[in-house]
């Protein structure tokens, strides 16, 4: 601990000598809330197979007690997204989750509506040209925001997963027309302190077109909308060499950044443990929304993981997600900003690249044990409070593996 102490204070004096407040960052660091993905506890893996682990999460429950568990470890995550598909009790009430969720310490957040998981949607959903599809999508929508209500959620994140597959099979542009009309319905319906974060993806399902392919269709859409309406960015969500911070510099001053859905990519939408691939990528894209937030932009951004854990075991992988996710915030906030501001008008490339990797390779492990230690957590390292718990063994021995924890469920 003397060792830990000493580290914290070189670490302090050497922000000071930068004019960066240490407890500032400590208090951002604790202050960054991440929303715990529902589907992520249970058992998931590709599309080939699922390796299943001793104790995953079999019901909505199991799901809402194994989240609790991981913000006792981490202090930060009093928030579980939804996905109104999953997590609903038996009889198709939304209310007991609430409920069961606070006594748990934990609320709901964002709830993600159904547009893939059923025979209907083969063609899209409200993108699709069988018009029962589109207007079963259209009432489910208006379904959603009465569920939003129940779960007490103020965000609706959507994934519009229609797309097509061979030239020739629809008509974009019409299918165009259907996106928005579809996507109005529930912007009409949302309260007023509501919001939607629209999401895109380049492809998968559908490989010949995506009907929300990328950020400037979310953007058009969202513009086109309103203000209720804005983006919401996915890591793996992009082709290969897509410049996401440029992106997200771009949404943020345009106010129009909603949603961030963390993970970690190397080919495609792999959905890996977040900053374990390309750290300097989340370090880069939390510089610039911490340079927008000190230039008074509004950087109030709804923050969530989502992936899919194939061999790690899942409660593990997001513990550690949400670790390597603070150490790249905190490292972006210790950036000598008062230095690299003085190096851009000098047009010094050299000097600006060194001040920005000088805070990439700076230990901030000291400032996040002290954050820890001010959020009264047991143990200063997450992963490590989780294993002593025992939460693990505890699973293992009392959940049974009934089959029905696949993907989604």
């Amino acid at each position: 601990m003397n060792n830990l102490n000493e580290k914290q204070k070189i670490l302090i004096d050497d922000l000071a000598s930068k004019n960066i407040d240490a407890a500032a960052v400590k208090q951002a660091v604790k202050d960054l809330v991440v929303e715990l993905p529902s589907w992520a506890v249970g058992n998931s893996g590709t599309r080939y197979g699922t390796f299943r682990d001793k104790g995953a999460a079999r019901t909505i429950w199991d799901k809402i007690d194994d989240c609790a568990e991981i913000q006792r470890v981490l202090g930060t995550c009093p928030v579980m997204a939804s996905h109104v598909l999953w997590d609903v009790t038996d009889d198709g009430q939304y209310t007991p989750v609430r409920e069961y969720a606070q006594s748990k310490g934990m609320r709901i957040g964002t709830v993600h509506p159904n547009t893939f998981a059923g025979q209907e949607f083969r063609y899209g959903s409200l993108c699709s040209p069988i018009k029962a599809v589109r207007e079963q999508s259209h009432a489910h929508f208006i379904d959603c925001v009465r569920i939003a209500r129940e779960m007490g959620s103020k965000v609706i994140g959507m994934w519009i997963a229609d797309g097509t597959n061979y030239p020739g099979q629809d008509n974009l542009r019409e299918r165009k027309h259907r996106l928005y009309d579809g996507l109005k319905v529930l912007y009409d319906a949302l309260d007023d302190d509501m919001q939607m974060v629209l999401e895109y993806k380049p492809f998968e399902p559908f490989f010949y077109t995506a009907d929300v392919q990328d950020w400037g269709m979310s953007k058009l859409m969202c513009d086109k909308l309103g203000d209720k309406a804005k983006v919401l960015v996915d890591l793996g969500h992009h082709l290969a060499g897509v410049n996401i911070e440029q992106i997200v510099s771009i949404l943020l001053d345009e106010n129009k950044m909603g949603g961030f859905h963390f993970n970690n990519r190397r080919y495609a939408d792999d959905d890996l443990i977040t900053g374990t691939v390309k750290p300097f990528e989340l370090f880069i894209i939390f510089k610039e929304i911490v340079d927008a937030k000190y230039e008074g932009l509004n950087t109030d951004i709804t923050y969530m993981l989502d992936q899919s854990h194939n061999i790690e075991p899942s409660l593990e992988g997001i513990i550690y997600s949400v670790m390597n996710i603070q150490t790249s915030y905190a490292k972006s906030l210790i950036i000598d900003r008062d230095a690299l501001k003085i190096s851009q008008q000098d047009n010094d490339t050299i000097l600006s690249n060194k001040i920005i990797m000088d805070a990439f390779n700076t230990d901030v492990e000291p400032l996040l044990a002290a954050a820890r230690q001010e959020l009264g957590l047991s143990h200063i390292d997450p992963i490590q409070n989780y294993r002593d718990g025992g939460w693990a063994k505890k699973i293992a021995s009392e959940r049974e593996d009934d089959g029905i924890n696949t993907l989604g469920g």
